[in-house]
């Protein structure tokens, strides 16, 4: 297999794990604002709102059956929290909502964890 083709494939397991994610949070009865924000300083797998709740949400997919808990690194946690400044930024109707970073871990054959305030941005 051509490592063209393996990066396709991971691209593909990781858009669908963040579909997984989404329909997980729609469930718990969140409303999904973006997928996949770009900014320059960052990316954010999903942002979501439910009340005045704020979440930004890092997808992990795993193919293998552990846990797949790995900590986020400190430099990715600094490029999601820039990330999520860039984005309150552009939607201001959102700057005085409570905000919070979550990991949400999915796995085959596996109902999807959701890690809430997986750790602080430092707002």
């Amino acid at each position: 297999m051509s490592d063209r083709t393996t990066r396709r494939r991971a691209f593909r397991f990781g858009h669908l794990g963040e579909t997984i994610a989404a329909w997980t949070l729609r469930l718990k009865g969140y409303r999904i604002l973006a997928r996949r924000f770009k900014t320059p300083v960052g990316e954010i797998d999903l942002v979501a709102s439910r009340g005045r709740l704020l979440i930004f949400v890092e997808v992990k997919s795993r193919h293998g059956q552990g846990d797949g808990a790995q900590p986020i690194s400190p430099k990715q946690q600094q490029r999601i929290t820039r990330a999520a400044l860039a984005f309150v930024q552009q939607n201001q109707i959102f700057a005085h909502h409570d905000m919070r970073f979550d990991l949400m871990l999915v796995r085959p054959w596996a109902i999807p964890l959701h890690i809430k305030d997986a750790w602080r941005g430092g707002f």
